[in-house]
Order: C-alpha cells, then structure tokens, then sequence
C-alpha cells in the first residue's frame, strides 16, 4: 500500500487555541507505517511520538539531533548520522504502532516539565531562557501569545477603540489579540480581501522563500501545507482561512484606504480619515491606532527617460496585468532580485524571447526541494500524528532561527572587500562552489552571475537550479549593460544596443523607507510624521515614535529580519507588545503613551550599532535594507530571542503618559 499526499479536504489541524490538532485515526499495516516514516523529518517526529505516547525513551541520547552549524545548507536531519536515522526510524514506527493499536488515542495534556524535556532534545538543549519563546512558538499545551487580561477584567467602564490599518499578516495578528483582550477595533483594507501583499502579488511563479510551516501564525497552524515553500496563492488561501476562523471579516471595512490621521489633543483621541473605492469619505474617532502595512507596500518603478513613449504595455511585478498573453512576446524583465527570480523561469516556456536587466547578481542559497511537495509519506504522518504539524514547524523555526546570523558578521578588522568576516567569507566560498558548479559549461554567464560583494547585503534568494538553466536557453539573454532609455520598441542600454520588448516588467523591489507613504500622519502640536522623520525613519522597539501618542507600529523601522525567522514572528511579536501597551493605558487609566525621545535615541544608537556589525551594515552595494542617508533602517540586527523578550512586557521608565479616564 502506497502513502499518497493528503489533500485539503482529509485532514485539517483545528485553528483553536488550547486543543490537541484533530487528525484521523491510523488503520494502515505496519508495513504501510515504515514507508510513511521511511520520508519523515525524524527529529520532528520523535518529538511528536513522545508526546503522543508519553514516552520519554523517544528522546535517548543516540537519537538527538546533532544540529551541526549551519552552512549554505541545512544539514537533512538535523546532522543525523545514517546510524542514528535507522534506529530513530525503528523507534518512529514502534511508537506509531503503539499509539495505532489503542485505538489513536493520545497521552493526557502535558506537563511544561515533560514539554521541556522534549524542546530540549529537539533544541539541543536550548537554554532556559529560550524556553519561554519556544513554547510561544509550540503552541502546546495553551496559546501563549495570548494576552492574560480582559479589558472587562481591568477597565470596564472605559470606552477603548482602535483602528488597525491594513488587513495583512500583520494587521490580522493585531485583530486577533485584541479581540482577545476583548479590545473594540475597526480595521480598514484598502484591497477587497484580506491577505495585503498575498493578495497583490499575483505575478507567475509567486511563493514563499521562507519554509511555510514557518511562516504561519503560531495560534493558527495548519498541518497540510501541499509544499515546503508554498505559493501565492496557498497562502492567500490560509490568510482567508485564519480571517474567517477568528471571526476578524466582521470588524474589517474593505476597499476603504486611509489617507490621514490625526492627534487632537483636547481628547487625547485620533481622528482618522478614510476613502471608498468610490470615493467617498468619512472620519472616525479611535483611541489608538495600529498600522500594519508592510515595508515592502509601495513599488518602486525607476526614472528612465523614454518610458512613456514605450509602445507597448509595462508594470511592475506587484502590479502585474493579468489580462496580457505573453505567448510569443518579447518580454525584458528588469532587475533579478526575489520577484525576478521566481517571474523569469515561471514565464521563459511561454515567452518569444526574454532579456533580463541585472545590476548586481543575486547571491543563491542552494535548495533542491524548493519547488518540491511535501513526500506523501510525510503528508501521511501530518494528517494522522497529533500536533506533528506543530513540531515540524517549531523544528522548522528552530534552525533557521539564529541559524545564518554567524555568517552574516562584520568584523572590523577584516580587510577583504569580497566578504565581511571569516564566517562571510566560508559562505561565500560555499556559495560560488554551488555557482560554479551549475555553470561549468558557461563561462560568460558565471563572469556575469558570480556577484561582486558580500553574502548578506543582499537578500539571498532560494535555488534549485532553475534561475541558471533559464538563462542558459537560447532565446534568454542577461544583460548587464547599464539602461539609458526607453525607447518606444524596447530597452536601449549603455553599450547602444537596443533590446527589443513588447512588454517591460519591472522587478525593482519597493520604496522600502518611506514608512507610512502616502498616509498624512499629524501627531501632537501639529508634527508631521513625515517630515519628522525626513526620510530617516527613527521609532522605539520600531514601534512607537515621540509626539505621536497612542500610534503604534507593526513592522515599523528595524524590525525586518533578513537571514533568520520571518516577517510573520517578528508582526506577532509587535502585535502582542502593542496589546501590552495598551492594556497598560486601562490599568493606569491614561489615555495616551508615547516614548521618551532619549528612548528612541537609545534604541536606535543600539540597533545602529548592530548593524554595523552586520554584513548589510557595512557592504559598499546598493541594498533596500538602508536608506538613503545609509541607515540600515529596514532591519533586526540580532536575534529573534531579543526581540522577543524585549516584547513581552512594555518597560514603562521609556514612556511619558498622560490625560485620564477618570
């Protein structure tokens, strides 16, 4: 009897905090139980197994993953030797048959002792100050991200209202710990459905280029992902679900974008502005505001002259006009940053032609599986092991937690340009090893894909070989040239030669600096948020600026992580800070925060330090990670562990507070 992958519709782990997963009972043979396991992520499994059995032998010495330090790759299995897979592997399907034959009945509710020891094993003994966040991500036995008070508890008399802008992943994870707080909100989409840049982005080929058990909210996980890395449409799939699960569509004014904010300060109230898709407008009158979104919002479409002459059709990639047939049409794609990479493989066997404009080549992480499914046997266990969903994910966040940080460190006294340390500079021998060994047989296109500065200043990209193989085609060209105009029948470069297109597609990322464009945002004594920050945006935690009381920021100025985690851990993190701080306006009975500004100068001296110990920090190559004056603005220098116990509870000594509810 074979395994075959689980659809949709046969198992679906339950989306309510506090229960074990819902699977289905397991009938199959015991022969059928060691395919299944034969393609399972053992580590995961073994913890999955001993909480389901109650069995501590799970978890010896001689089955503990070794966790070798991350290189380009991860190592499969969590640096197992071939040795220790096969008995891990016995002792997987001996627990299956186990847990099978009394009826899949899983062990009682577990103690935070019996869950430490297995975090633990999985970990390689994580220190206990790590324990609190990995049982934030595990979810088990509880909901840990959930606030422990209720507005009914702690302020009942007072009239509290938030707005959230923007129904993203962000916005979403904001709604839902509100409405666990019991905190009334309204939240304003400017788009028709929930899901921000999932919902927008529908080039061809648009996926994740984070591990999708990873990238899922930790109070609503899901076991069936189809793929390791899933697409767009996947995850616009679960966004919707988690929208309509929660209840959040309820409290959600779609197609209505705001266009300003504004602090009165004789109520110590928000009076925020909105539009219709049919133009209508209306203020409302909030408490607090929450903004969520995105960084990566506002494409970026870049001045060359000529463009409007272009006789043909041009987008960009966030924008993409699903009504053209590229069949037979010469298409150039400019840029080969994330979305470039995944458009120009995905269009190449539809296209007559394709040129591909590069300013600086992508460094490339190697990834067979990147485009893989989940094998059928893993799909298996997921659907029939309870809460294996939840171990895979949080095996998942563990090595790529902090994982790649090492490799990304500047060292001052490090003298060669090409790499940043000595751990910058294994990775990219690591790195132009894989490279080379894809282009052995094109020489001009490794001249052109070999890049010119350090592993990390970038974002690195996912590769299974098909970014290489496209540009090898005959009917591919790469183009280094630098663009001087557009012409009205293509793309003439630096060189004078003129590159043909029917259609340009722009891939030139987003105007990742500009936090809160184009929304008007007038704080206390009339101080425009804008031109307070003048293109340097500046915020305590990332999430709360001086004079602006009560606004608060989901993935705000350094909060972005880059080579460890995700966007969706780091959203969460914020969101639940935020629930804190505004819990701690109810107890107070203020109406309004707002940092002390030597707070702001504080937390930005720190993360400006750290960045500059950062290969990002120190590169000498254009990155959307930096602004224009050279702030690494855009992200998180150190670990997902800081910041996630610098979010737990807000520290009142940085805030002023003010008015009362009386």
């Amino acid at each position: 009897m074979t395994p075959t992958i689980l659809n949709q519709a046969h198992v679906r782990e339950t989306a309510t905090p506090g229960h074990f997963d819902v699977c289905l009972p397991i009938v199959e043979d015991d022969a059928f139980l060691e395919q299944a396991v034969a393609e399972a992520e053992l580590p995961a499994l073994l913890a999955a197994l001993a909480l389901v059995n109650n069995d501590l032998s799970l978890l010896s010495d001689e089955l503990r993953p070794p966790l070798p330090p991350m290189d380009s790759v991860i190592a499969p299995q969590g640096g197992m030797t071939a040795e220790a897979q096969r008995q891990a592997r016995k002792a997987a399907v001996d627990a299956l048959k186990a847990f099978r034959d009394r009826g899949s009945v899983a062990a009682g509710a577990p103690s935070e002792e019996f869950l430490a020891r297995i975090m633990r094993f999985v970990t390689k003994n994580a220190s206990d100050d790590y324990l609190p966040l990995l049982r934030h991500e595990l979810g088990i036995p509880s909901d840990y991200g959930a606030p422990n008070w209720r507005k009914s508890e702690v302020a009942p008399d007072i009239d509290f209202r938030v707005a959230i802008i923007g129904a993203g992943i962000s916005g979403m994870a904001a709604a839902h710990r509100l409405a666990q707080a019991g905190i009334e909100y309204v939240m304003f989409e400017k788009n028709a459905e929930v899901g921000g840049t999932w919902w927008e982005n529908v080039y061809p080929g648009c996926r994740l280029d984070t591990p999708n058990f990873a990238y899922s909210y930790s109070f609503a996980q899901k076991a069936d992902w189809p793929q390791q890395f899933s697409t767009q449409q996947e995850i616009e799939n679960y966004l919707q679900d988690v929208a309509t699960t929660f209840d959040l569509r309820s409290n959600i004014e779609f197609e209505t974008e705001v266009t300003a904010t504004a602090f009165d300060e004789t109520s110590q109230t928000w009076v925020v502005t909105t539009r219709t898709v049919d133009g209508q407008t209306r203020t409302r009158r909030v408490n607090a505001i929450i903004t969520a979104v995105g960084q990566l919002n506002r494409p970026n479409i870049p001045e060359i002259p000529g463009l409007d002459s272009f006789a043909g059709s041009w987008f960009h990639s966030a924008q993409w006009d699903t009504t053209i047939d590229l069949s037979g049409l010469k298409v150039a794609v400019v840029g080969t940053g994330a979305s470039a990479y995944q458009i120009v493989p995905s269009i190449a066997d539809t296209v007559g032609h394709l040129s591909v404009f590069q300013r600086n080549a992508p460094w490339m992480l190697p990834t067979p599986s990147y485009l893989a499914d989940i094998p059928s046997g893993m799909a298996w266990l997921l659907g029939h092991v309870p809460n294996y969903g939840r171990w895979y994910r949080f095996w998942q966040f563990w090595i790529a937690a902090e994982g790649r940080l090492p490799f990304v460190e500047a060292d001052p006294e490090w003298t060669d340009e090409n790499s940043t340390s000595a751990n910058n500079a294994e990775l990219r021998r690591q790195l132009l090893a894989h490279l080379r060994g894809q282009l052995a047989d094109r020489p001009d296109l490794l001249e052109k894909m070999t890049p010119t500065y350090p592993p990390g200043a970038k974002r690195m990209l996912r590769d299974n070989g098909m970014w290489a193989e496209t540009l090898k085609r005959n009917h591919v060209d790469l183009v280094t040239e630098g663009i001087t105009e557009v012409t009205p029948t293509g793309i003439r470069t630096a060189d004078g030669v003129l590159h043909e297109a029917d259609v340009i597609v722009f891939a030139t990322g987003f105007h990742a600096s500009d936090y809160l464009e184009p929304i008007t945002i007038t704080g206390r004594g009339g101080a425009d948020l804008h031109q307070t920050w003048s293109g340097d945006a500046r915020a305590y935690m990332g999430i709360t600026v001086p004079s602006f009381p009560n606004l608060f920021m989901l993935m705000g100025p350094n909060t972005g992580v880059v080579v460890n985690g995700s966007s969706l851990y780091m959203a969460e993190c914020a969101a639940e800070y935020t629930v804190e701080c505004i819990g701690e306006l109810l107890r107070s009975r203020k109406r309004a925060l707002e940092p002390h500004p030597a707070a702001v100068d504080e937390f930005c001296e720190r993360v400006d330090a750290g960045n500059r110990l950062r290969t990002w920090g120190v590169a000498k190559v254009h990155t959307w990670y930096r602004n224009r004056f050279g702030r690494a603005t855009q992200v998180w220098p150190f670990s997902l562990l800081e910041f996630y116990q610098e979010t737990r509870k807000p520290d009142l000594s940085k805030f002023e507070f003010a008015g009362d509810f009386g």
